[in-house]
């Protein structure tokens, strides 16, 4: 099933023998099936060595003990890391530099669940035991830190909901409106304006002392 996934996701794949014998994905899911079951039969060192192998042959990481359903496709697929409890549904497709990981505070489940056939895209961090809907799109060098709608589309640093089912309606619904960096700056430029205006003020009431000890100075 992985062979069909790129076939049907890449448009520059020619061959199922190409496929098998070049892709990098393929190449790494396929030894992840078998690092997978080393380490569920309790194999766990050896598990390890295969997925540290995988990862210096075909430069994409996967912990042992992720699920992956059949069907994935990791496309280029450089530097493309899935966590240890992250789990991700059949038709999904990732692509190069993406990551599936913690927060690192978290125990237990504390690696994203992603649905079927969703898109990840190039660069992409979705961080945390949180949940990706079904078909839901992540844009380039998004950081998802919530979950995520079925048939959403995310973009941005925290990512927000763009587009439900290629709509913009009810889009707020789903998303926090207040922006931290925003309100910081707003919150700076008022504190800048209120220190240039007691400026003035005080420049005005030394200019007013001087000229009162100048006609003092005169008058004596």
């Amino acid at each position: 099933m992985d062979i069909n996934a790129a076939k049907l996701n890449d448009p520059a794949a020619r061959n199922k023998f190409e496929i098998w014998l070049t892709y990098s994905g393929v190449k790494a899911l396929s030894r992840h099936r078998l690092a997978n079951f080393l380490y569920r039969i309790h194999l766990k060192l050896l598990a390890r060595m295969v997925s540290q192998w995988t990862k210096f042959t075909t430069g994409i990481e996967i912990h042992p003990a992720a699920k992956i359903e059949p069907g994935v496709f990791i496309d280029h697929g450089q530097g493309v890391v899935i966590g240890e409890t992250a789990e991700v549904g059949t038709g999904t497709v990732l692509y190069q530099g993406c990551t599936l990981g913690g927060t690192g505070k978290e125990t237990g489940k504390r690696h994203p669940t992603v649905g079927r056939y969703c898109v990840i895209s190039a660069g992409a961090k979705i961080l945390g035991n949180i949940a990706v809907g079904d078909y839901a799109k992540v844009g380039a060098s998004a950081v998802v830190l919530k979950d995520v709608p079925p048939h959403a589309t995310v973009v941005g640093v925290p990512a927000r909901v763009v587009r439900i089912e290629g709509s913009k309606e009810g889009v707020d619904l789903y998303q926090d409106k207040s922006d931290p960096v925003k309100e910081e700056l707003c919150a700076l430029r008022e504190r800048t304006f209120a220190l240039e205006e007691r400026i003035k003020q005080l420049e005005a009431m030394t200019g007013e002392n001087k000229d009162a000890n100048i006609q003092h100075s005169d008058e004596d």
